[in-house]
Formats: C-alpha cells, sequence, structure tokens
C-alpha cells in the first residue's frame, strides 16, 4: 500500500481590526492542504482505518454516507488512491448520475448501493451489520463519517502537531474529530466544538462514548446554537462570511462545517467571550469538494 505519511498542514494566521482591537490571536490550521486528494479530518480519519485493514488483510473496505458526503468523496478518493475495492451504501432510495458527489464516486469506481431512507437508519444496528458481513466476507466495516476508534487515533496526531494555544476550536458533525483532539491536547487547553446538526445535544454522550476520556476531561464543550437552521442549512449571511473570508484572507470556506465554526467563532469574538491574550487555533477540516455540490443544488 502507498504511504499513508504526509508532510503536516500549515498554520495559517489571520489578520483583522476586530482580532487587534479584542487582543486575539487566532490561528487556522489548514487541514483542508494535508494530504493531495484527500482532504481535511476525512484523511485523519481514513488513514488508521486503511493501516488495520491492511492488518487485518481484508480485501475491501465498506461504508456508508448520504448522496452528496464527504465521506463518501474522501472514501471514494481513497480507495482509487490505495487501490482497494469498495462498497458504500448511500443513503437513497435512487442515485442522481449527475450529483458531482456521485460522479466522482463512480470514476473511481466505487461500488454504489442505494437504499431506502428506512433502510439507511439501521446502519448502526448490529444485527443489520451482520448481514452486511456476510454479503461481503472480507470487507473492513467503517461507520457513517469515518468515526471510529481508528479514526480518533488521526485525529489525536492532529492535535499534537499543534502549537501551544488557550482554545482550540472545530466543527462537529459525528463527533469523532473532537473526541480525537482530545486525546492529543494538554488538558490546560479549552476544546471547542460547534456542532453543524440541530438538535446535537446528542453528541455529548456520542463523544464520551467515543473516548471515555471525555467522562472525567473538562476542557471541552460542544456548542449546539450555530447550527443555522440544520445540517446542510445556512443563511445568506454565513455565505457572506464565508465568501469574505475568502476574498480578504485567502482562506477557503464551505458553509456546512467549517464556514458555520469560524462564522460562530468570530460572533463569539464580537461577543467578548474570550478573555484578552487568547491564543485561539480553529481546525479548517475541509470539506470544500461540497460546495461543487452546493452549486449543483443551486443553492450558492
Amino acid at each position: 500500500m502507498k504511504t499513508t505519511s504526509y508532510l503536516e498542514s500549515p498554520l495559517q494566521t489571520i489578520r483583522h481590526p476586530l482580532l487587534a482591537a479584542k487582543k486575539i490571536e487566532l490561528l487556522v490550521k489548514r487541514d483542508d492542504l494535508l494530504h493531495p486528494t484527500v482532504q481535511g479530518n476525512k484523511w485523519r480519519k481514513l488513514k488508521y482505518n486503511l493501516v488495520e485493514l491492511k492488518r487485518q488483510q481484508c480485501r475491501s473496505l465498506f461504508t456508508f454516507g448520504g448522496a452528496f458526503s464527504n465521506h463518501v468523496y474522501a472514501t471514494a478518493m481513497a480507495s482509487k488512491l490505495y487501490n482497494i475495492p469498495a462498497d458504500i451504501i448511500v443513503r437513497g432510495p435512487h442515485l442522481d448520475a449527475a450529483n458531482p458527489t456521485i460522479r466522482f464516486a463512480k470514476a473511481c469506481n466505487v461500488n454504489l448501493h442505494p437504499v431506502t431512507r428506512i433502510e439507511y437508519r439501521q446502519r448502526h444496528d448490529p444485527d443489520y451489520l451482520a448481514l452486511l458481513k456476510k454479503r461481503f466476507p472480507n470487507a473492513f466495516i467503517i461507520p457513517e463519517g469515518g468515526s471510529n476508534q481508528f479514526a480518533l487515533q488521526g485525529c489525536e496526531e492532529l492535535a499534537r502537531s499543534l502549537p501551544k494555544s488557550d482554545y482550540v476550536c472545530c466543527a462537529v458533525g459525528s463527533g469523532g474529530t473532537l473526541a480525537g483532539i482530545l486525546d492529543g491536547l494538554d488538558p490546560s487547553v479549552q476544546l471547542i466544538g460547534f456542532a453543524v446538526l440541530k438538535g446535537a445535544e446528542y453528541l455529548n454522550e456520542e463523544i464520551m462514548n467515543l473516548n471515555p476520556k471525555a467522562m472525567v476531561q473538562k476542557n471541552w464543550q460542544i456548542l449546539t446554537q450555530f447550527h443555522e437552521g440544520g445540517y446542510g442549512k445556512f443563511s445568506h449571511a454565513l455565505w457572506q462570511f464565508c465568501q469574505t473570508m475568502r476574498r480578504d484572507h485567502h482562506l477557503p470556506l464551505e458553509p456546512i462545517y467549517t464556514g458555520k465554526m469560524m462564522y460562530g467563532l468570530w460572533q463569539l469574538i464580537e461577543q467578548d467571550h474570550f478573555p484578552k491574550h487568547s491564543q485561539i487555533i480553529a481546525i479548517h477540516t475541509g470539506g470544500l469538494q461540497g460546495l461543487d455540490g452546493l452549486r449543483y443544488r443551486q443553492l450558492i
């Protein structure tokens, strides 16, 4: 298998009159630049899953995702790059061949299996997974979003690459990135997750299930007020913020994950949430391919 080790992603300093006035130092960990083709936290999560797949001598991988999923896109690219056959159950029930994520996955020769939304809800059910293991006996199964114990190893590696700071911020979808980062941070650093889903209070329990350290460590929290209406939803103001950050700071953002985190963080800075002279690192978890899907649906 090709190398799974790449140079660390760079840090970008954001300079803005607001930050100067509030005496805040803001750095962005540009994990969107981490891997040549598989962006951000999706590579962090896949990396040690691929290592484990090889260790177990599995012949293929199997996972789940929505039709516009960053995880589907990243898994398809990893499948092609590392010559690992892949089967992906896609929340359907039909595949739109013109969807850029689906089109890309097919170009990578990934096998896509559309299912009804009712069947897709079974993706965590042990009996359903047992049936899939019988159907795909030589496959290494990766959960939706890639969040499992092997994913945590990659996200812990991310945390250990960071310089000293007072706060680390990241977007939270399934919780795996935050759970892994928590393992690699000094307990004196405050970890703030920005939930991108509506009604995401359940994620606190998910993170404690993924990482038992979260039950005893008090240096983390998930903010649930910056979801912009729910997963996949965003306001005109958020999209304008993303465009401004790209124009003024050469920082590309999408409004589903990292854009929501940065927009929420910016509001907290405006509201004096952070003490003066705070050092903040925001994690850019990639996902920029999602912009193609938003354009395809004429949402931007």
